[in-house]
C-alpha cells in the first residue's frame, strides 16, 4: 500500500472515529456546535491558505458570481450533513449514523443515473433496490423510518455531486464553503448567546476546546484525502471507503453499548449485500478496463 492510499486510508479512518469527538460535546446544543463547526472550518482553512500564499485561488473565486452560487449550495448542503450528523451521533445513534455511510454510495450511483444520465448496470439497480428494501424492511414492519440516516446519505450524496463542479484544492473548497454560510453560522450563535439558549459562559473549558478544535478535526481528513486520491484508484478508494461506517458501527455497539436490535439486523444484511455486489462489480469492470 503505498503513501497516497495510506493517506486516503488515514481519512476514512478519522471520519470513523468521529463520533468518539462528537461524543465529548453532548452536553452542547448541536445547532450550536455545527455553527462553531463552520466558523472554525473556515479559519483552519483560511490560516492553511495563508501560510501557502494561495490567496489568488480564494480572490478569483470570489469574482466568479456562478462559482460563488456553486460554493453556496455546497456550503448548505455540507452544513446540513455536518448538522444532522453531529445531532445523531450525540442523541445515541451512531448506528443510524453508520448506515447512513454505508447507503451513500448507492445514493450516489442513483443521482448519477437521475441527474447526470450515467448508465448503470444490472447489478447496481440491484443493488440499490436491495439497499431501499433493508430501508422498507424497518418502516413496514416497525414503524421505525431511518429518516437521520438518508438525510446524512442524501445531503453528502448531492454534495459529491455539486463538488464535480469544483476544481480547487480542498482547503480552498472548505473555506469557500464554509465563509459562504459563515454569516447564518454566526447570526446563530448571536441568537444563541443573546436568547440564552447557549452562552458561552455556560460552556465547560473543555467543550470551548473542543469547538475549537472542530476546525481541524473536520478539515484534516479532507485534506489527507484530497492529497491522496490523486495517486489512488477509484477503485480502491471505493472499497476502503467502507471502513469509515464499519468502525462507526463498532463503536455504537461495542463503545457506546447501542441496542443491535432484529430490525437493524435485517436493514444492515440488505445493505452489507448491496454494498457486496455493488464492490464486486465496480472490481470486475475495474478488471476489464
Amino acid at each position: 500500500m503505498n503513501r497516497s492510499t495510506l493517506q486516503v486510508l488515514g481519512c476514512y479512518i478519522l471520519w470513523g472515529l468521529l463520533p468518539v469527538f462528537w461524543k465529548l460535546l453532548a452536553g452542547v446544543n448541536a445547532a450550536y456546535v455545527l455553527a462553531q463547526r463552520v466558523v472554525f472550518s473556515c479559519l483552519f482553512c483560511y490560516a492553511f491558505i495563508w501560510v501557502k500564499k494561495d490567496g489568488p485561488a480564494v480572490r478569483a473565486i470570489l469574482r466568479d458570481k456562478k462559482q460563488r452560487r456553486l460554493y453556496l449550495c455546497c456550503g448548505l448542503l455540507i452544513s446540513v450533513n455536518w448538522g444532522v450528523y453531529i445531532l445523531t451521533v450525540t442523541t445515541g445513534r451512531i448506528l443510524e449514523a453508520s448506515l447512513a455511510y454505508y447507503m451513500n454510495p448507492l445514493f450516489s450511483i442513483l443521482i448519477g443515473a437521475l441527474i447526470f444520465r450515467e448508465r448503470l448496470t444490472a447489478v447496481q439497480w440491484v443493488s440499490s433496490a436491495l439497499a431501499f428494501i433493508g430501508v422498507m424492511y424497518s418502516v413496514v414492519l416497525y414503524g421505525n423510518v431511518p429518516y437521520l440516516a438518508i438525510i446524512i446519505a442524501l445531503s453528502f450524496a448531492l454534495y459529491g455531486a455539486l463538488k464535480k463542479g469544483i476544481r480547487a484544492r480542498s482547503e480552498v473548497s472548505i473555506c469557500m464553503e464554509t465563509l459562504s454560510v459563515l454569516p447564518l453560522a454566526l447570526g446563530f450563535i448571536l441568537y444563541a448567546q443573546f436568547s440564552g439558549l447557549t452562552t458561552f459562559s455556560s460552556l465547560t473549558g473543555s467543550e470551548i476546546a473542543f469547538l475549537v478544535l472542530s476546525g481541524a478535526v473536520t478539515s484534516v481528513p479532507l485534506m489527507l484525502f484530497a492529497s491522496g486520491i490523486k495517486q489512488t484508484s477509484i477503485t480502491a478508494a471505493g472499497i476502503l471507503m467502507y471502513v469509515n461506517p464499519t468502525l462507526q458501527l463498532l463503536l455504537g455497539v461495542f463503545v457506546y453499548g447501542e441496542a443491535f436490535t432484529k430490525a437493524n439486523a435485517v436493514t444492515f444484511a440488505f445493505v452489507w449485500l448491496a454494498v457486496i455486489l455493488f464492490v464486486a462489480d465496480t472490481l470486475r469492470h475495474r478488471r476489464h478496463a
